[in-house]
């Protein structure tokens, strides 16, 4: 494993190439329906090869540094990040923005670490409610590559905005430490991320990306930390060996988040357009949520989701994208488990798989269930909580997908 990493660690400081060019970071207030991030010349293609939706983190500290890792999907040129203050309440300023490429914990491929610039700046400061799009850094970044980026911001406060359940080990300092490529200054282990949103790669210009838009299944709860294995991860491992032209991976996934009402997040419907389809090059729209409606026993019925659903295909072939349907999941065992609620699953599920409103569908109830139950996990997919897959359940979730599917076209 040790030799792997550092033949993946010289890869990257050799393909990651010194400068940075001057583009324009756009702002857009996350609370309007148009909230779209653009500023990328026509001429090329870009394509979101990380992602993580951005929610609500508790309050923020001043002169405080993060080293953020996140693990990429698509490899391309030109690598743009995204920084959001979604929920913030005042503006916060981003003085120090590096991204290098992982070696072993918190240090980083010697020669890797990387300024990004912003507007030709190496200081940007976000509104409340916005969020800026960097400059793109030169170079290329390869496919399943584990990216660090480290941001200090010397006067965050009040609300800060992030992604609570990353299942990957980041890390935090005291003081602007971003420059070093070092391990000995972040001494604090963080499992959330912090203010990054995506990252996005120039690409050659028929290659697109699949968005999914979930909940904690899609968030990979109960799959393994550090490892990727949530089932988007084990898509994008697919889709490399695949020949397809959709090899891009965003996880739009939210823990506790629902179609209808806020909770886990803003809901599905309420973050569709800051969260998927702002994101560049996405050609499809996968959508697995449903299941937190119907377990919280609020009195949502088939009817509500169905039309929640609609909603959500409608607004994505506006936009020109295509969107696949996933029905949910079985989830008896789980305490919230009743006839009632399977009742409206199965009717939700009924009206996915026959309506017509997708471009295509994903069986995921039909990859999980046990034969000899169908209302449960088969047990060898069941983390144990009898309503999130384990690693295996997340594999299975992932090869139940058509390729095929995700490489559909509208415009």
């Amino acid at each position: 494993m040790r030799g792997r990493l550092a033949r993946a660690g010289r890869l990257g400081a050799l393909l990651l190439l010194a400068g940075a060019v001057q583009s324009t970071p756009v702002h857009a207030s996350a609370d309007q329906p148009g909230f779209v991030v653009t500023g990328a010349p026509a001429d090329r293609r870009d394509v979101v090869t990380w992602a993580a939706s951005a929610d609500r983190m508790g309050q923020a500290l001043a002169d405080r540094a993060y080293r953020l890792v996140v693990h990429t999907s698509v490899g391309g040129r030109d690598l743009r990040i995204r920084l959001s203050n979604a929920f913030g309440d005042r503006p916060v300023t981003f003085d120090s923005v590096y991204a290098g490429i992982r070696r072993q914990g918190a240090e980083l491929v010697h020669g890797s670490n990387r300024r990004l610039t912003f507007d030709g700046a190496r200081s940007v400061t976000v509104p409340a409610g916005a969020a800026a799009l960097s400059d793109p850094l030169p170079g290329t970044l390869p496919a399943a590559t584990d990216l660090v980026v480290s941001i200090h911001s010397p006067d965050a406060a009040g609300p800060a905005t992030g992604h609570w359940m990353a299942l990957q080990t980041s890390y935090a300092a005291q003081g602007d430490h971003t420059a070093e490529e070092g391990a000995g200054s972040w001494t604090e282990v963080l499992g959330s991320w912090f203010y990054l949103d995506s990252v996005s790669v120039r690409t050659p210009a028929d290659t697109r990306a699949v968005a999914a838009l979930g909940d904690s299944i899609t968030d990979g709860w109960a799959s393994s930390s550090d490892l990727n294995r949530r089932w988007p991860d084990y898509l994008a491992r697919r889709l490399r060996s695949a020949g397809t032209d959709v090899l891009g991976v965003a996880n739009e996934g939210i823990s506790g988040n629902k179609v209808l009402s806020d909770g886990g997040g803003p809901s599905a419907l309420k973050r569709l357009q800051r969260d998927v389809l702002s994101q560049p090059g996405v050609r499809t729209v996968f959508l697995l949520e449903g299941v937190n409606d119907i377990k919280a026993r609020s009195g949502v019925t088939a009817q509500d989701l169905i039309a929640g659903y609609r909603q959500i295909a409608e607004r994505v072939h506006a936009a020109g994208e295509c969107v696949v349907g996933a029905t949910v999941g079985p989830y008896k065992g789980w305490s919230e488990w009743d006839t009632t609620g399977e009742n409206v699953r199965q009717e939700v599920n009924r009206f996915i798989r026959t309506s017509g409103d997708f471009d295509a569908v994903t069986d995921f109830d039909r990859a999980l269930r046990d034969p000899q139950d169908p209302e449960r996990m088969l047990p060898a997919l069941d983390s144990g909580d009898h309503l999130h897959p384990g690693d295996e359940g997340m594999r299975a979730m992932a090869d139940a997908v058509d390729l095929h599917s995700l490489d559909c076209a509208r415009r």
